[in-house]
This record gives C-alpha cells, structure tokens and sequence, in this order.
C-alpha cells in the first residue's frame, strides 16, 4: 500500500517536471533569441529589424569569405546563397516575423554544418 503510494506519487511528480518543462521551452521558443540545431540546419530567431538581418548576412558571409551567388528576396523573406572553399552550398533563409523580430535559418552542405553555422549566426547577430 505505501509502496503504491510512493509509486503514484513518483509518477505523478515526473508528469509534472515533464509538463513544465515543456511549457518553459515552447515559452522560451517565442521569444527574440532562441537557436536550435535540427537536422542540419541552424534555427535562431534575431530581435532585429528584417533589412538589418539581411545586411548582416551578408556581411557575415563576406568576413567568413564565403562567395555569394545568389540573393532573392521580398518585403517578407530573404533567401542568400552561397559556396564555400570546399564549394559547399550555404543558404541562410531570413523571414520577417515582426517590425524587431527575424527568422534566420542557416544551413551549410547537405548534412549541415553546427560550428560553421553558428559563426555566421554570430556574426549575423553582431551586426544587426
């Protein structure tokens, strides 16, 4: 019987450490600042305005010396392109979330690149 009660006790306390850290992590999701590393690819969200995102990307590609081929881009999202020395592709793709809040997304060869990709975030959000 006691050892039931502890049992459920125990349960019912790791249920709640888990729920509650869930709801620390999607809160800390929202906000300015957040990076995650998925699959290869960089996520951060910058507390900066869109066209200042995007002019520190590509200044941070131009101080990591990586040549640039491409750039589109509209009033809501920007997609950079670029290569490596060892010629591997780097997109970063820049969306507007908010009048001071970017999404920047960075990805370096197909399986990605955390080091390298980090760099360029921080070098991005340096200059933004």
């Amino acid at each position: 019987m006691i050892l039931a009660k502890a049992a459920s006790i125990a349960a019912a306390a790791a249920a709640l450490s888990l729920a509650s850290g869930c709801l620390v992590v999607a809160a800390g999701a929202a906000g300015a600042g957040t990076v995650a590393y998925v699959r290869g690819e960089l996520d951060a969200t910058v507390g900066s305005d869109y066209e200042r995102v995007i002019d520190a990307s590509n200044r941070a590609l131009d101080q990591v010396q990586f040549v640039r081929t491409s750039e589109k881009r509209d009033a809501f999202s920007a997609v950079i392109i670029a290569r490596t020395a060892e010629d591997k592709k780097v997109e970063i793709r820049l969306t507007k979330e908010g009048d001071r809040l970017t999404k920047v997304q960075i990805r370096i060869g197909v399986f990605g690149n955390e080091k390298r990709s980090r760099v360029i975030l921080e070098r991005i959000q340096a200059g933004a």
